[in-house]
């Protein structure tokens, strides 16, 4: 089959789909599948540029209005190339209405993946906006999609919650394993840039900068009661908050010896300085960095609107809610070193038993043969 993947940006800044929709791209691609990758870019930015790509990546220039993703090359690509199906990444811009436009003209399979944006808390945060989005911006796109895509069952029953009756394939993410060789380069940089590291036991939260993740609550919370000599490593990517906003934050509360915050952007996943990987968010579809610190073999404390419930199964980690995150992260930090250790290497086996890139490909690409057959 000969697939477009859109997606309206690779730009790491944008979270976990810059790298998963990537990679499926890629899997899908070394099945056999032609795959066109194709994204939106501000002139003037790059984005990471890989010589292990299978798939075709294609960047088309992004115009004003650029919060929209709004790019007339790529609407005229998809419009002018034929595709067996057309499978769109995230919703609420403008690349979703060239997707559909592009399935309606071409007679092909629609897919979307709402990559978290049907999710309780994000679906209805700024709700007026994403109603606007769904009847101006991509009008009829959610209406006419042959089936969409979930990374988790939890992701399809909030598809399924908002009235749609499409098919559903349930396909996750899947997570590539980190060398030694990798782990090691990530711990001398980490353990450069915050020399506490090197003496103290950390616990990490990775991720955007996104008041989604609860961040200015988990502060709150780390700071309730005596932690040790554990610090709180904070890395991610600016949204709602800049690190450096987070460290005036933290010496204004003369808690800088008890946290500290770290722009991530274009810099090593901070896993292997971590015993304990944080992310307390209101929802998340995957979490792939979630995964990723478990891959790392560094055992999780999460929310339980994140689809992750299997690290009690898996002794691994914890999935709670928010009310009992606080007493479950005292747990936790009260482990001994070892049994912590214990727990992400757990974490690890079950990562790389479970989640792999190529089922999460073979799952969808006989998805999309099911779809175009019912086409056709």
């Amino acid at each position: 089959m000969k697939l477009a993947h859109v997606v309206p940006s690779l730009e790491t800044r944008h979270g976990g789909p810059s790298k998963s929709v990537r990679a499926l791209a890629n899997a899908l691609a070394c099945s056999g599948d032609t795959v066109d990758l194709l994204a939106t870019l501000e002139a003037g930015q790059t984005v990471f540029s890989s010589e292990i790509d299978v798939a075709k990546v294609v960047n088309f220039a992004r115009v004003p209005p650029r919060w929209l993703s709004r790019s007339p090359a790529l609407r005229q690509h998809l419009i002018s190339q034929h595709y067996d199906c057309i499978h769109h990444h995230s919703l609420w811009l403008l690349t979703l209405h060239y997707a559909h436009e592009a399935a309606h003209r071409g007679r092909v399979p629609l897919v979307i993946s709402p990559r978290g944006m049907m999710s309780g808390w994000a679906y209805q945060h700024r709700r007026w906006r994403k109603l606007l989005a769904e009847f101006l911006i991509h009008p009829g796109a959610f209406a006419s999609a042959a089936g969409w895509h979930a990374t988790s069952p939890e992701e399809a029953d909030d598809i399924r919650r908002l009235g749609f009756r499409q098919p559903i394939c349930v396909s996750p993410n899947g997570v590539m394993i980190p060398t030694t060789e990798e782990l090691t380069a990530s711990r001398q940089l980490w353990r450069a840039l915050c020399p506490s590291s090197r003496s103290r036991p950390v616990a990490l939260f990775y991720s955007r900068f996104h008041r989604k993740k609860r961040l200015l609550e988990l502060i709150d919370l780390w700071l309730t009661a005596p932690r040790g000599d554990w610090l709180l490593l904070i890395v991610g990517v600016t949204e709602d908050y800049s690190a450096a906003e987070l460290n005036a934050l933290l010496v204004a509360r003369n808690a800088q010896e008890k946290i500290t915050a770290f722009d991530g952007a274009d810099r090593l996943p901070p896993y292997a300085v971590a015993l304990l990987f944080i992310l307390p968010s209101h929802s998340e579809n995957f979490g792939l960095v979630i995964a990723e610190a478990l891959a790392a073999g560094v055992p999780t404390l999460v929310t339980d609107t994140t689809p992750w419930s299997g690290l009690h199964r898996e002794a691994c980690g914890w999935c709670v809610p928010w009310e009992n995150f606080g007493p479950t992260l005292e747990s936790a930090l009260a482990l001994p070193i070892e049994e912590l250790r214990a727990k992400g290497r757990r974490g690890r086996t079950w990562v790389e038993r479970e989640f792999s890139w190529e089922k999460a490909a073979a799952l969808l690409k006989e998805f999309y043969a099911t779809l175009r057959d019912g086409n056709s």
